[in-house]
């Protein structure tokens, strides 16, 4: 009834993805499955699907819509920055609520009975349209009865442009997150995946989720957060250095930006360079406060891919480097800069910087990049420089031994003037202060040496790096392998 086999062409099947009735309806019909809804802002559209569904009454201990800002804090407690559309008010909503259910319920009447709370606190789009809403959704329940429970937060970003639509979204969500908690939990990339059945990317992004308790102990949010972006649910997700998924919105609110765009496989001496000089040069520039101000390492997906695939694995080594060096990261589906900058612009209108080699701003002057825009590179740097924005670069050594800055870069002979005004306009500034001594440091090679046990490749790193890469093995690293001279 829920889940068939359907044969396609030759031995191939697929799996029929169960209506949002019949979801709901197996939840029902489960008889130790019992808990409370709660959903504040865009009506109680999931817990109706549970309703119409049928045999409601086994399942649903409570539904509730504290909509009034005054009953909602009666009933959850008030909220220190006024706001209601928050991690933090989710997370009030679902720990009430689960206190409520084992408060009331007795467990020597319901020793089979495994309690959940949902919840939800979201604003749809507004009545101008300008904003077209966001919100927080969540689930706490238990697998077995006498466990502890594990919870699943996600935010959310509605595509949509009308409210009725919004709200339908959200109930089919809402009835996914609830069926993927006690169907699926088992393996949360699909329960990640099956959010989205009978839903489409363009009317709903999720940019960030957490899994925590017992059933996820050895889930890492890091690598949920990856699929995320690989499975094209959002453009881009953050972490901070302590490796917690942060909602981008919150962190880059009206900030100023530095950013820095690598593979990071490993982070080198070089990256670091980079990263201290650009920080203080930015930081000297007018309207640019230091408390105000977030440095954001960026991996783009396509730094990703190895034969195809994204090595998570080897995401993981990245990202651990990274945090360790107290860095907030950001993985990205953005593979020009423009992309980049434009994303951020979404969330601040502060000014912004980006710190980047030679080889960089060359690849960014080149047109194949920009075929797919009707207005070719002319459009890409309308949106990349026309806002309050400069590139912080870095310099490189030449073929012949020459350092390579934005006095003497070559771009095509095209972009020759192109080039000449962004640099005339103060858009490009160099990095004089740089350690020329590590110029020849390269993450490619360093990657080579440590893969194939090469000695040397410790002093090319940041301090302390080398010793985290050793205590744990990453990219390739293996005790005592040396390459032996033939």
């Amino acid at each position: 009834m829920y889940s068939k086999k359907i044969k396609l062409k030759g031995d191939k099947a697929i799996e029929q993805i169960p209506s949002i009735k019949d979801k709901a309806l197996r939840i029902n019909l489960n008889e130790n499955i019992y808990g409370t809804f709660a959903e504040i802002g865009a009506g109680q559209e999931t817990v109706r699907h549970f309703f119409r569904a049928g045999g409601s009454s086994g399942t649903i201990a409570k539904a509730m819509s504290a909509y009034d800002k005054d009953f909602s804090d009666a009933v959850y407690g008030i909220e220190e920055d006024g706001r209601y559309v928050t991690e933090s008010r989710l997370k009030k909503m679902l720990s009430h609520e689960v206190n409520l259910i084992e408060k009331r319920l007795s467990r020597d009447k319901h020793p089979n009975k495994m309690f959940f709370s949902y919840a939800n606190t979201v604003a749809t789009i507004d009545f101008a349209k300008q904003f077209k809403g966001h919100g927080w959704v969540g689930i706490s329940f238990q697998i077995e009865p006498d466990e502890a429970y594990n919870e699943i937060i996600l935010h959310i970003r509605f595509k949509e442009t009308d409210s009725r639509l919004q709200q339908e979204t959200l109930g089919i969500l809402g009835v996914n997150l609830i069926y993927g908690a006690y169907y699926k939990y088992n393996d949360p990339k699909k329960l990640l995946r099956y959010l989205y059945d009978h839903l489409d990317k363009d009317q709903l992004e999720i940019d960030t989720i957490n899994f925590s308790g017992p059933r996820f102990a050895d889930v890492d949010n890091r690598l949920m957060s990856l699929q995320l972006v690989k499975n094209g649910m959002t453009d881009a997700v953050m972490f901070n250095p302590e490796g917690k998924n942060i909602l981008p919105a919150s962190i880059l609110y009206k900030k100023n930006i530095l950013a820095f765009r690598g593979s990071f496989r490993p982070v080198t001496k070089v990256n670091m360079d980079m990263y201290e000089k650009s920080l203080k040069m930015f930081l000297d520039e007018n309207k640019v406060e230091k408390d105000n101000t977030l440095v954001i390492f960026e991996i783009t997906l396509s730094n990703l891919r190895s034969d195809g695939e994204i090595d998570e694995r080897d995401f993981m080594d990245r990202a651990e480097l990274l945090c360790s060096l107290g860095q907030t990261v950001m993985i990205s589906n953005f593979q020009e800069y423009y992309k980049v900058v434009e994303y951020f612009a979404n969330y601040t209108k502060a000014r912004m910087g980006l710190a980047m080699g030679v080889n960089n701003l060359v690849d960014i002057f080149d047109e194949k990049y920009y075929r797919h825009l009707s207005g070719g590179i002319l459009e890409a740097f309308g949106k990349l420089f026309y806002r309050d924005m400069k590139v912080f670069l870095y310099p490189m050594i030449g073929e012949n031994g020459e350092i390579i800055t934005s006095e003497n870069l070559k771009v095509h002979p095209r972009m020759k003037e192109l080039y000449k005004f962004f640099k005339f306009n103060g858009k490009v500034i160099d990095i004089e202060d740089y350690n020329p001594d590590i110029l020849e440091v390269f993450s490619r090679e360093v990657l080579k040496m440590i893969s194939q046990g090469k000695e040397g490749w410790e002093e090319m790193l940041p301090k302390g790096v080398s010793e985290i890469i050793k205590e744990h093995r990453l990219f390739g690293f293996e005790p005592n392998k040396y390459l032996k001279e033939v």
